[in-house]
Order: C-alpha cells, then sequence, then structure tokens
C-alpha cells in the first residue's frame, strides 16, 4: 500500500522569492516539487535541475539507431541475395553501398524511439488538469507545489510563508 502524500502550494509574486524558497526546499530535503511559471526562468531551472538524474530517453534513442542499422543493411544484404544483381562486377552483398541505407535508417529509427521515449517517459497524454494549478500561475504569479507527507506538512508551509509566499494552501 503506497505512502499517503499531501501537497502544498506556495504562490510567488517574484522570481526572487520564488528561488528562495526552492533553494530552502531542497536544502531541507523536499525533492518531490512542481514549479508553475508564467515565463522560462533560468534560475528556477538551475535550482531544479541540480543533481537531477540523467533522462532515459537516451536509452529509447540508442535502441532505436541500433535497431535502424541492423534493419537498413539486413534489408539491403537480403534484397541484393533475392535478386542477386551483379554490378560493376562487385560482390552480391557488398558493404558500402549499404551503408547508405543503413544509416537513413537509423537516423529514422532513432528518431521515432525518441518521440516514443518521450511520449511514454512523460505520460503523456495527460487527461486531467494538475488540481494544483492556478490560472494566475499564466499571467502573473509563480507557484511552488510540494508533495510530502501529512507529518511535514507544517514544516513546508513554514518554509514557504518565511521565503516570501504571497499564499500558501494546504
Amino acid at each position: 500500500m503506497p505512502a499517503t502524500t499531501e501537497t502544498v502550494l506556495g504562490v510567488f509574486a517574484h522570481v526572487d522569492t520564488t528561488v528562495r524558497a526552492l533553494e530552502e526546499l531542497r536544502a531541507k530535503g523536499y525533492h518531490d516539487l512542481a514549479v508553475y511559471t508564467p515565463i522560462p526562468v533560468h534560475e528556477i531551472e538551475d535550482v531544479l535541475e541540480r543533481d537531477r538524474p540523467v533522462s532515459r530517453v537516451r536509452l529509447f534513442t540508442l535502441i532505436g539507431g541500433l535497431t535502424g542499422t541492423a534493419s537498413g543493411f539486413l534489408l539491403t544484404i537480403w534484397s541484393a541475395m533475392q535478386w542477386g544483381l551483379i554490378t560493376g562486377g562487385k560482390p552480391v552483398a557488398s558493404i558500402p553501398p549499404f551503408v547508405v541505407i543503413a544509416f537513413e535508417l537509423t537516423i529514422l529509427f532513432g528518431g521515432v524511439a525518441t518521440l516514443i521515449g518521450l511520449v511514454t517517459l512523460a505520460g503523456l497524454p495527460r487527461f486531467r488538469r494538475s488540481p494544483t494549478f492556478d490560472r494566475r500561475f499564466t499571467n502573473d504569479r509563480f507557484g511552488v507545489a510540494v508533495h510530502c507527507a501529512p507529518e511535514r506538512r507544517p514544516s513546508v508551509r513554514e518554509i514557504l510563508q518565511s521565503a516570501g509566499a504571497d499564499e500558501v494552501r494546504p
């Protein structure tokens, strides 16, 4: 049975107070955060990306690329063997002319696998709006949603309020 978590939302008017809250939350060990901003803010990205593991999407790309390379060579060699076309006195399964097809399929399969990995690992599509979203976050406010255990909620509320939150909701 999974542990229950609660979400505390802090609404901020300024970037500096939002960054301060994120720094304090990260320092206290809170890492399950969601941040809403009306504009891209590099300072917020720097705080959130610190110590983040490398994305697993690159494994999808690697597997797709290797599959494309293998299928490109298999397709061209199999076709040449089936038809037996000898061109210019070269062997039927001559590798250099097949490199172009293998390269193209590497790019194609790698790109498709990257898209599949992105959609799969991001959990897309999302049909329900996040319960912590507020329309003000698309206009002029910043939001920090912290997912924590119920007994840690007072500590999170205190951190958000001391950082300068305009509003803190349970």
